[in-house]
């Protein structure tokens, strides 16, 4: 069991029996009340970002979580289909509502982490970086860059990203998955 001053950064934990990455950790002490420790964590199965206050007595589970690569095939009514890069007949699907945001950045045959809690898949981690294709991007138009040099793009997956003006469609652009930003352009159309 963690008591509150083994929660550090990168601590795996259980809360609500889910688990839990510790993003930030401060301690405090405020006069005649005991101590706390505000943390900030991540819920590894939804993705969603909290920050709660935990007293002395709160004790944690230490979560078992593990990661294995996969290879992302395809999506249809909401399922996204996974395998082993290593062997394709190993399949399993995730739900739409678990792969969130990560949705935007997952094209085939993109490599993966699979989060593994309790022998079941609970959640995907992309590669900080990935290359997409831009399908749709508006024209440049000549005197354009003293305002904004930045116009919106789609991407092969349907999600929309700023770019600066110079990118055309059929340009492969490399993409933050994290920050949902515009990198480099990879290869002229």
């Amino acid at each position: 069991m963690l008591s509150i001053n083994d929660l550090k950064k990168d601590t795996l934990f259980v809360v609500n029996n889910e688990p839990c990455k510790v993003l930030e950790v401060a301690h405090k002490k405020m006069a005649r009340q005991g101590a706390t420790c505000e943390v900030k964590f991540c819920n590894l199965a939804t993705g969603d970002i909290l920050t709660k206050t935990f007293f002395p007595s709160h004790k944690f589970q230490e979560a078992d979580v593990e990661t294995k690569e996969c290879l992302f095939l395809y999506h249809h009514n909401g399922k996204y289909y996974f395998c082993d890069p290593h062997d394709k007949s190993q399949r399993f699907f995730l739900e739409e509502q678990i792969i969130g945001e990560s949705r935007k950045y997952l094209i085939p045959n993109l490599v993966v982490n699979a989060v593994w809690y309790q022998e079941k898949v609970i959640n995907i981690a992309l590669p900080i970086k990935v290359d997409v294709k831009v399908v749709d991007a508006p024209p440049n138009v000549k005197g354009n860059s003293a305002s904004s040099p930045n116009k919106q793009v789609v991407i092969e997956t349907g999600a929309t990203i700023q770019t600066p003006i110079f990118i055309q469609t059929g340009d492969i652009i490399r993409v933050n998955t994290q920050k949902g930003e515009y990198t480099e352009r990879i290869h002229k159309a």
